[in-house]
């Protein structure tokens, strides 16, 4: 084992150091090649001089003996077309470019040799190489690619065809004589495709043709289509918009006869309207019967009946002519004995009529009933009081109890509902601490329930200093002329009126 690796050994060696050596001539081919500078594409027209520039950026080191430029077409060998060394003076080979290719600057130099082609033509186009010989890393070069624009010159037309049942050519787009080729595309609604050809023309130009095929129908004539093309030297595409013209005969309809003609009806119309490409030539009225009514009159396409009558009772033809063709349409008319109703609305639209009323008159109805509760709430003083009552003043509550206590009435029992209560005071009043709570013993020892009943009084009447009688709403059934009456209770003692009981 250990000498079959030690035979192979020298081969390692050798593969690595052949490895080593490929990737050495390729580093100074790149880093030479990279002192070469040059354009890498030169655009130009015909008849223009360009110039074809070339350098040499890092000569230290390095002796320039000689520059070379290469003309190398598409199609075609490669052709010395300008030579300088520094000894002698510059030389221009046979070539097609010869009395129109030069060094410049005049004389040239090694570091810069720039060439010049003067009136260039488009066979010009194609690979320029600046080569220097070098000492010692031998030849560098630089490559210019040489791009000859011709604008084209860009037409479109339209194709009048008839209509039919097989595709056809509609529309063509040439771009003529264009350097490089120009891309043709069309925009339209119609239903088709296009085909496009290319052919060399003159001086190695390039002329585009494109064709847009399909199944003509009266439909689309009329519709718009449109021609693009793109090419290198304009900014942005040629738009060539055009109208399909595809012909077609007449297409005839009579319009008018409503189904109601009856004996006695006056001046009804019938119309004959057509379409048609071109437009129609003659229009003719006729029936089937051979005879038109004495009270029909005919102006072009309308033909009017002064007067219906059972001689109207036939069919009406209208036939229209064209170019292309004859076409024609007819309408049967019945006449009626009498006039049929006029058709009322629809069931949908009384429908709707009703349920818009009903919705009407649900908020009316709905605005008068909150009307009529908004009035009745401010008539009868209900909500909140108008104003605050005064606050309650502390008494001396058990004193106030002793002498009603003494003077109080044996309390009568009646009926609830025989007690009324009026809310006809001018500004009712709100006393929130007139209620006292208390039970006291009446003559056979038991306990009975005094209720006291309040309402609004007038004003003054909650003053117990006030000598005057209390309103007529208090009095008792039993004794409607007597007024029971409170013990007198000082201002400085209590703000409350005396309890009536009842």
């Amino acid at each position: 084992m250990a000498r079959h690796d030690a035979r192979n050994w020298p081969d390692s060696t050798k593969m690595i150091g052949l490895l080593c050596l490929v990737a050495s001539i390729l580093a100074q081919h790149g880093t030479s090649g990279q002192r070469v500078k040059v354009e890498p594409e030169v655009l130009s027209y015909p008849g223009q001089t360009v110039n074809l520039r070339c350098a040499f950026t890092d000569a230290a080191g390095i002796q320039l003996t000689m520059i070379t430029w290469i003309y190398e077409p598409k199609d075609g060998d490669r052709l010395n077309i300008a030579v300088f060394h520094p000894n002698f003076e510059p030389n221009y080979p046979d070539s097609p470019m010869k009395g129109r290719v030069s060094f410049t600057p005049s004389p040239p130099k090694l570091v810069n040799p720039s060439l010049q082609i003067t009136d260039v033509r488009i066979s010009d186009e194609g690979k320029y190489i600046c080569e220097y010989a070098t000492y010692p890393s031998g030849n560098e070069q630089g490559i210019t690619y040489l791009v000859m624009l011709a604008k084209p010159q860009n037409s479109a037309s339209i194709v009048t065809v008839e209509a039919g049942t097989k595709p056809v050519v509609v529309a063509r787009c040439e771009s003529m004589d264009g350097r490089p080729a120009a891309q043709i595309s069309w925009v339209t609604t119609a239903n088709g495709n296009d085909t496009t050809t290319s052919k060399l023309g003159a001086e190695n130009t390039m002329t585009v043709n494109s064709e847009y095929h399909m199944i003509p129908m009266a439909k689309d004539n009329g519709k718009d289509i449109s021609c693009l093309v793109a090419h290198r030297t304009q900014v942005k595409p040629e738009s060539f918009l055009m109208k399909l013209a595809i012909q077609y005969p007449p297409q005839v309809t009579i319009l008018g006869y409503d189904n109601n003609w009856y004996v006695g009806r006056t001046n009804v119309m019938l119309t004959c309207q057509a379409t048609a490409n071109p437009l129609p030539t003659s229009v003719n009225w006729k029936t089937m019967s051979g005879e038109m009514p004495d009270t029909v009159q005919i102006t072009g396409n309308e033909l009017k009946i002064l007067k219906v009558d059972e001689a109207v009772n036939t069919t009406f033809v209208c036939e229209v002519r064209n170019r292309i063709g004859t076409n024609r349409d007819q309408v049967t008319a019945m006449v009626r004995g009498t006039r049929l109703p006029e058709k009322g609305p629809t069931t949908g639209s009384i429908i709707g009529g009703i349920i818009g009323v009903i919705i009407l008159l649900a908020i009316i109805g709905t605005a008068i009933a909150m009307y009529r509760k908004h009035r009745n709430s401010k008539f009868n003083g209900d909500g909140p009081p108008k104003y605050k009552p005064p606050p309650p003043q502390k008494t001396n509550s058990s004193a106030n109890r002793q002498v009603n206590s003494g003077l109080a009435p044996v309390a009568e029992t009646r009926p609830l509902q025989n007690h009324y209560h009026s809310t006809q005071s001018a500004e009712p009043v709100t006393d929130l601490d007139a209620y006292q709570d208390g039970d006291d013993d009446d003559d056979d020892g038991g306990m009975v329930d005094r209720e006291h009943y309040y309402s609004p009084a007038p004003s003054g009447w909650d003053d117990p200093s006030n000598a005057e009688v209390p309103p007529p709403y208090m009095h008792t059934d039993s004794d409607p002329q007597e007024y029971h009456q409170g013990p007198n209770v000082y201002r400085g003692d209590s703000f409350m009126s005396p309890a009536m009981f009842v």
